[in-house]
């Protein structure tokens, strides 16, 4: 099968090489050049724009940073929508507003574009080896469709719902993880303060009712003092947002949100948006002047 490929950022390039792996031909497109150059030289090869892409491809796949970004690439000038023959699929795995995602899958409607809303979780280690989670939103047909391609990316690819689902429960896989990790970051500095090596007390709590994949991951990052980005603290600034704005207009209550939330714009203007979301144990580290590290025993 070919697939378009749109979006080559730190998720999109792993989840091509998975695609190149499995056999499929992709075509890929990326703003900048040099990702696009990369991938072509792993095998993919190079679309001119998003209606370029769409001219080639009947099953497209879009990986963006944000709404504006992925409305641009499908509904914009020389946008995937300008191509799109009827009956194309488009899945954006982008993670983005559930709103946007009914916005943009009704124009898709119009041109007789068939849309699923399909984020991710799992950052770039998972996205590298292929076992990513991914939700969906949209019709069953479609979903089935693109489910062995899902799965050559992923390790679950659940249908969510109708379009709009899969980025709301990205939203809520969002919150969890950004205060799973802010709690780590408070225990780990407790423990820090009073004296107890963070590794012992990782190897004490993982195994428990503590322990989480958000534990394993993000502990050995942050005892090593390595924030090199899996997952960046501005993007996850953007999704709480996004959480933010969708919980107001339904009416659904997000206080512990709304402090992660303050917790990493903090970081944010501090020089750290770049960095994993880890990071947010810098801000207790910034706060308590003690850094939770190894002992060196």
């Amino acid at each position: 099968m070919r697939i378009g490929f749109i979006g080559l950022g730190i998720m999109g390039k792993p989840m091509v090489r998975n695609l190149l792996k499995a056999g499929y031909e992709v075509i890929a497109y990326d703003i900048v050049k040099e990702n696009l150059s990369e991938m072509e030289r792993e095998g993919a090869k190079a679309g001119k724009s998003p209606k370029d892409i769409a001219e080639q491809c009947s099953h497209i796949i879009t990986m963006l940073p944000n709404s504006p970004h992925v409305i641009t690439v499908v509904l914009g000038e020389n946008g995937v929508l300008e191509g799109a023959a009827p009956g194309t699929i488009l899945a954006d795995m982008s993670s983005i507003a559930p709103l946007a995602s009914q916005e943009i899958g009704k124009a898709c409607r119009e041109k007789g574009v068939k849309m699923l809303d399909a984020p991710v979780s799992g950052g770039e280690p998972k996205a590298i080896d292929g076992t990513l989670s991914i939700m969906a939103g949209g019709e069953k047909e479609v979903f089935d469709a693109m489910y062995d391609t899902f799965m050559v990316m992923g390790s679950t690819a659940v249908l969510c719902g109708d379009l709009g689902a899969g980025n709301t429960t990205k939203l809520a896989n969002q919150i969890i993880v950004a205060l799973n990790i802010a709690a780590v970051s408070e225990a780990f500095m407790l423990s820090t303060k009073a004296g107890v090596d963070p590794i012992r007390v990782f190897d004490a709590i993982k195994g428990g009712l503590a322990g989480s994949t958000v534990l394993n991951a993000k502990v050995p990052m942050i005892t090593e003092g390595n924030f090199k980005p899996g997952f960046k603290v501005d993007l996850h600034i953007k999704d709480l947002n996004n959480a933010l704005d969708t919980a107001h207009g339904v009416g659904s209550p997000m206080p512990l949100t709304s402090m992660v939330l303050d917790i990493l714009q903090y970081l944010h203007a501090n020089d750290c948006g770049g960095n994993d979301h880890s990071a947010i144990a810098k801000y207790y580290e910034m706060l308590a002047g003690t850094e939770i590290r190894k002992s060196e025993q």
